[in-house]
Order: C-alpha cells, then sequence, then structure tokens
C-alpha cells in the first residue's frame, strides 16, 4: 500500500525547475502529482510519475540529485470535512502527517491525498480498519 515518491534536490534559481520537467517530458515521463518545498537556498521537488525507474535513471543522467521515499496515496470525500474526517482519525492515534499534498484525478467523486507519515506502517492499519481507502502503487502511477 505504499507509493514511491521521488524527491529532486535542486537549487533555488530560476529554470531548475523548468529543466526538471524538460528532462522528463523528452523521456517520456508524465507527472501525475507534484509538490515543492523551498529555502533560501534549495527546493525539493517530490513527484509521483508513471515511470519511477526511467524517471530516477533520466535524472540522474542529467545531474540531478534524486532521492525515493515511500508515501502514500489515500481516497478522500470531495465534499466539506472529507479531509478532517481522515486526519481526525489520524490524530486520535497520534499518527503524525510529515507532509501532504493533493493528486489531481479527472474523474470521480473522491479526492486523492499523498501522505507521509512518521509511521506508515501503521497509518496504512489504522486507515483501513477504518474504511478509509488506501490505493496501491500501481492503481495510482496510472491514474
Amino acid at each position: 500500500m505504499r507509493v514511491e515518491q521521488i524527491s529532486v534536490f535542486l537549487e533555488n534559481k530560476a529554470g531548475r525547475l523548468a529543466e526538471v520537467t524538460r528532462v522528463l517530458s523528452e523521456a517520456g515521463v508524465n507527472i501525475r502529482a507534484l509538490s515543492l518545498a523551498d529555502t533560501s537556498d534549495f527546493g525539493i521537488l517530490r513527484l509521483i510519475v508513471n515511470d519511477n525507474q526511467k524517471a530516477k535513471a533520466i535524472l540522474k543522467e542529467h545531474g540531478f540529485t534524486v532521492g525515493k521515499t515511500d508515501v502514500v496515496a489515500v481516497e478522500v470525500a470531495d465534499r466539506p470535512g472529507g479531509l478532517a474526517l481522515i486526519l481526525g482519525i489520524l490524530s486520535k492515534e497520534n499518527i503524525n502527517v510529515e507532509y501532504m499534498y493533493a493528486f489531481v484525478q479527472h474523474s470521480g467523486k473522491d479526492a486523492v491525498m499523498i501522505f507521509r507519515f512518521d509511521d506508515i506502517d501503521a497509518a496504512v492499519k489504522l486507515l483501513q480498519d477504518n474504511n478509509v481507502k488506501v490505493l496501491e502503487g500501481k492503481t495510482v502511477y496510472t491514474l
């Protein structure tokens, strides 16, 4: 129930993000979701893509520092309170959300959120025990 996320470390200067997207585009890699966090000196681009192996290889070939992190994709009711319900379940059991971001999906009644937890296994079990749909990586990469 884990999803592989690629993290790319970028210098915080004009053109670096464009270069990543160009390199992935030329390799035929489709970005499914992303998040960008920055400091004054560097940024961390977090990506869910349709072909992790190709993305990692081509980015490294172009000199980017690339890491891998396991995250969890969760279906969240697309209505007021949908996310609050999920976060409430996690909060009651003291499971920390390190970060999260949305996953754009074209159809369906639910949103998909990507979560990084301090204890992934406990979070997945808790969510499943509370009838929250946790998506498998192979499903997420093709949404």
